[in-house]
């Protein structure tokens, strides 16, 4: 076995070109891979994450709670592979969030989900509208939002071609998982009563909405058969003209105009959505878990560029687009891994001294690397910043090999040994060495790829992709390096005007043993004294040690993405009024940034899924046009956002990861039988904190209620900079809990 795998070189000596082709292979797959492969900001690591969620109109939280919410969730609780399940019962509608399995199918667990909840469905009451069963995360963030508006349509109608032609397009992207639609407003019938006249014909509102709910009738009757044909049969009776639904009869002589006025207009609105103050419905496009944000955002654009040559009176317009973002980042980790082959390869030829030698173990970067694209989609992965980041890292570690076998084989030759009979002994001398740091090299970065939790899965791709790239670039520099190494000139050999031409080759020599030298007498030093440099080396590593127990930890560090979210929430029991004017306190405050040009635009939603929730978005202008970065400006907001009087308004950064509480904050929950005790206890829980901790009287505590738990977090930026520590926190928890 020894010996086949020492016949490697030799074989490369004697079949040039096959080893050429097989490695010309390597590069055809990877160029072919890369036609295909996903691109994406990070690795996957979504959990498949599956919502259901409902309308109940008129139902107050704790009724829609204990009729509706608990059935669906102990119905999806059930299904196999599910992790948690987390609910939220609201005025008007609820959610229930169900996160399975990281082995999970995303497709078969909506499957389940969807059985689940039709086979309690018709336990639910009947008021229950629009039951959805999405394959995304209930609160996941929109990668694409759009701006619909008109200015011939009203806003009923623009509703209507929005939901019948607009979402359907959308949806139908592959990738997309839901449409999200703020600001609409349907056609709605309305019947405006006169309480003095229906009292004066004893009448009541029960008596005219019975009327109403049998004035709308249509239903077949049958079907009329002949020989030669079949009609079908329906009574059609079927009101819709308001000036006839005025006529309808109420009682003996008393019609329902004599007691009402009847016309068709909009729906009240269940939430305002301006874009830079100008009245808009607002399209929200959700991606799927393991789906390309890139590859989603390409073809929005090309159904937006259709939409608008379809339908000229209206203008669909792409305010947010996250996919900008993550083209940057790649686009920059390519310059840079341009760069760092660049580098190396400059370094290699001032070192080797022959511009010829140099490019030899350059050879090794492109193939291994292009090799590694193949790796990437054979394996499932994606091209993203984690791989990329490997393919950085792994170009300096590539030409490691290769330079070991050309040294040797050059070595040889200045020796006096034959070209072709150098570079195979050569080879074979340093074979096992090449072998046995590939092995190394590859036994250090695996083990990455199988660290648990969500940084597990985060840096699963780098590990594999850079042992994958440092395997191949032993395979080069064992075929491809003695090959080229056997046609190099004879090292011996130097004319004399090369030799008297070549001054900077002499300055670096000169350079090299002058560094020589020195390193000489440090060694000598060092060996003199080994307790004095074990000392020292204890000394840095106590420091070390000591330096690490008080950085700060966070999965995902902040980064300037371009894009400022700012929340609002208003005290129970408010209407979308009240929090439109906060909303527009907000506005006010943004307006200079958007003046002085930071700001690209203004997106507000006043009602956002709640009657007393407000919705700020500002995106930024690209980072070349702008002298402020995204936490420069959350740092001047924040103040003036906390003294915003009626309503709690948090800005909120996102993560490459969009993750929740990625800075490593706590995050912990009550839990009990009764909602009302488990807040009264969560208060006095948050006060015995506050008093443990003098410091939390100034940091916001956020609670977020869900039913049947109450579960309260706090932010560990924040409480870094009020000198709190999360650790001493989390104990502080543990011993008052």
């Amino acid at each position: 076995m020894t010996e086949r795998a020492n016949d490697l070189p030799a074989l490369s000596i004697r079949r040039p070109f096959l080893v050429a082709v097989l490695n010309l292979l390597i590069i055809v797959a990877g160029i072919s891979a890369l036609m295909g492969v996903e691109v994406r900001e990070l690795p996957d690591v979504d959990r498949p994450i599956v919502t259901v969620r409902a309308d109940y109109p008129g139902g107050s939280p704790e009724t829609i709670d204990a009729e509706i919410t608990t059935a669906v969730e102990r119905a999806v609780a059930r299904v196999n592979g599910v992790v948690s399940v987390r609910s939220s019962s609201e005025e008007n509608n609820f959610r229930i969030r169900a996160e399975f399995s990281p082995s999970a199918n995303l497709i078969d667990a909506a499957n389940d989900v969807r059985e689940a909840v039709s086979r309690v469905e018709r336990e639910l009451p009947e008021g229950v509208e629009d039951i959805f069963v999405i394959k995304a995360d209930a609160d996941a963030g929109a990668i694409v939002k759009l701006a619909v508006s008109s200015g011939s349509l009203s806003i009923d109608k623009l509703t209507r071609m929005v939901e019948d032609q607009i979402v359907p397009e959308l949806t139908s992207i592959d990738g997309v998982a839901d449409v999200r639609l703020f600001g609409q407003r349907e056609r709605t019938l309305r019947v405006v009563l006169d309480p003095m006249r229906l009292a004066a014909h004893r009448l009541s509102v029960s008596d005219v909405a019975r009327v109403m709910r049998n004035a709308r009738y249509d239903v077949p009757a049958g079907s009329f058969e002949s020989n030669e044909q079949e009609v079908l049969v329906r009574a059609n009776a079927s009101v819709t003209d308001p000036k006839k639904i005025e006529d309808l009869i109420l009682r003996g002589p008393v019609r329902l105009g004599d007691v009402a006025e009847v016309f068709f207009a909009p729906a009240d609105a269940e939430n305002y959505v301006r874009l830079n103050e100008r009245t808009i419905l607002s399209l929200g496009i959700v991606r799927q878990p393991k789906s390309n944000t890139v590859s989603i955002a390409k073809d929005v654009d090309r159904v937006i560029a259709r939409l608008n040559q379809q339908f000229p009176q209206v203008s669909v317009e792409k305010f947010y687009d996250g996919s900008i973002f993550i083209k940057g980042s790649i686009k920059e980790v390519l310059f840079s891994l341009l760069l760092t082959v660049s580098i190396v390869v400059s370094v290699i030829g001032l070192f080797i001294g022959q511009l010829r030698a140099a490019f030899i173990p350059a050879v090794a970067i492109p193939i291994s690397l292009i090799g590694a694209v193949a790796a990437i989609w054979l394996l499932g992965f994606s091209v993203n910043l984690i791989t990329l980041l490997a393919l950085v890292l792994a170009s300096g570690i590539v030409v490691d090999d290769a330079i070991v076998v050309l040294e040797n084989i050059q070595r040889l030759r200045a020796q006096g040994i034959a070209p072709k009979a150098a570079a195979v002994i050569g080879t074979r001398q340093v074979f096992f060495a090449v072998v046995a740091t590939t092995v190394t090299l590859i036994s250090v970065f695996v083990p990455i790829s199988f660290l648990p939790t969500t940084a597990g899965k985060l840096f699963q791709e780098f590990g594999f992709v850079l042992a994958v790239t440092v395997s191949l670039s032993s395979f080069v520099a064992l075929t491809m390096v003695p090959i080229f190494a056997s046609k190099l000139p004879d090292p011996r050999r130097k004319s004399t005007a090369a030799a008297k031409s070549n001054v900077a080759r002499e300055a670096l020599d000169r350079l090299g043993r002058e560094f020589h030298a020195a390193y000489g007498k440090v060694l000598n030093k060092v060996l003199a004294a080994p307790l004095v440099v074990l000392g020292i080396c204890c000394i840095v590593i106590s420091g070390a040690a000591v330096t690490f127990t008080s950085l700060g930890e966070e999965l995902v560090p902040q980064e300037d993405r371009g894009n400022i979210v700012i929340r609002l929430t208003g005290p129970d029991g408010t209407g979308i009024d009240f929090i439109d004017r906060q909303v527009e306190h907000v506005e006010r405050i943004l307006r200079p940034y958007v003046a002085d040009g930071t700001a690209e635009r203004l997106f507000t939603v006043s009602g956002r899924y709640d009657p007393n929730r407000g919705w700020v978005e500002v995106p930024l202008r690209d980072w070349s046009e702008r002298t402020l970065s995204e936490g420069e400006i959350a740092d001047k907001l924040n103040p003036e956002l906390q003294r915003i009087a009626g309503a709690r308004v948090y800005l909120r950064r996102s993560n490459s990861l969009n993750l929740r509480n990625a800075d490593g904050g706590l995050e912990f929950a009550l839990t009990g039988a009764n909602y009302d005790r488990i807040f009264e206890a969560t208060k006095k829980f948050a006060l015995l904190i506050e008093r443990e901790i003098p410091q939390l009287r100034n940091l916001r505590i956020e609670f977020r209620a869900t039913q049947p738990e109450l579960s309260l977090s706090i932010n560990r930026r924040r409480a870094t900079d009020l000198g709190v520590s999360i650790e001493d926190l989390a104990s502080t928890v543990q011993v008052l809990a």
